[in-house]
């Protein structure tokens, strides 16, 4: 039984089709079919030729779920992204100085929600006004790639994501013409520093993504602010949104997603509780 045909190409390892040929598997169930078009259906024809019974499209809607960041990567070049913002009832975020708006289980949430993905993004006035460091730790999980959006190379050496023990396992996205002291010495710390053109004010996140499936990251989770979470909403990069609500109104916070005009219709609503706090969770 397999979420994915099994494939046909030399990649990383050997095709699945050999080993299971090997192995002596007499029936292979799966749920669907590989979008990569190294296999995309020669898996299922290899296996049928030597004779293995093959029962494809089992719960095909469900493995299209847990597959979308390979499909996406695979079909449009680049992750699946889900943007997540914590607001307030009236629809605002955090005022600079105030760390949390949701409580401990949200924030536990979060964490898992990092785990599950390759990458977790945020831009430069997060990384100033929290000095984030990125990793999971109110769960048991790996960490996954830090991505920082980072126009004017503003990101100071002394960041905990440039101070981590792994600073090659930080991505800074930075303007072709930022100035060339700063992104020295942030190369010099160990990031990996990636240039873009710039655009919409700030950085070309399509090109920012398109970079991120080249490198085989199949999901974003975007922990990022108004301004570059309502740059992907905008740009049609964001593919779920999940907003976790606190029983909070009022505030001096900003909008949750900066710029963004007009109404978008979720699909595929979620919606769950933590604690006092509600998280609805669609797709764009």
């Amino acid at each position: 039984y397999t979420t994915l045909e099994p494939c046909a190409h030399h990649g990383r390892t050997p095709p699945c089709v050999d080993a299971i040929l090997a192995a002596g598997v007499r029936r292979v169930v799966a749920a669907m079919r590989d979008p990569d078009p190294r296999t995309d259906g020669k898996g299922f024809r290899q296996l049928k030729a030597a004779g293995v019974e093959v029962e494809p499209g089992v719960l095909e809607a469900e493995a299209l779920r847990l597959n979308e960041g390979f499909v996406s990567r695979v079909r449009r070049g680049r992750p699946f992204v889900v943007v997540k913002l914590a607001t307030t009832l009236d629809g605002r975020v955090a005022a600079p100085g105030r760390r949390y708006l949701v409580g401990k289980r949200a924030l536990r949430e979060v964490h898992r929600l990092r785990d599950r993905s390759d990458a977790v993004l945020v831009g430069i006035g997060t990384v100033l006004a929290d000095d984030p460091a990125l990793t999971v730790r109110e769960v048991t999980g790996r960490d996954p790639l830090r991505v920082i959006v980072d126009t004017e190379a503003r990101t100071p050496p002394t960041a905990k994501v440039v101070r981590a023990k792994d600073p090659q396992h930080t991505v800074l996205f930075v303007a072709r013409d930022a100035d060339a002291r700063r992104t020295n010495k942030l190369r010099e710390a160990g990031v990996l520093l990636t240039t873009l053109p710039r655009a919409d004010g700030g950085l070309d996140l399509g090109a920012a993504m398109r970079w991120l499936g080249e490198h085989g990251v199949n999901t974003v989770l975007s922990e990022a602010g108004p301004r570059v979470a309502g740059a992907l909403v905008r740009g049609g990069l964001a593919d779920r949104l999940m907003i976790i609500t606190a029983p909070i109104a009022g505030g001096d916070g900003p909008p949750a997603l900066a710029g963004v005009t007009g109404t978008a219709e979720l699909k595929n609503l979620r919606v769950r509780r933590f604690g006092e706090d509600v998280a609805v969770e669609g797709d764009l």
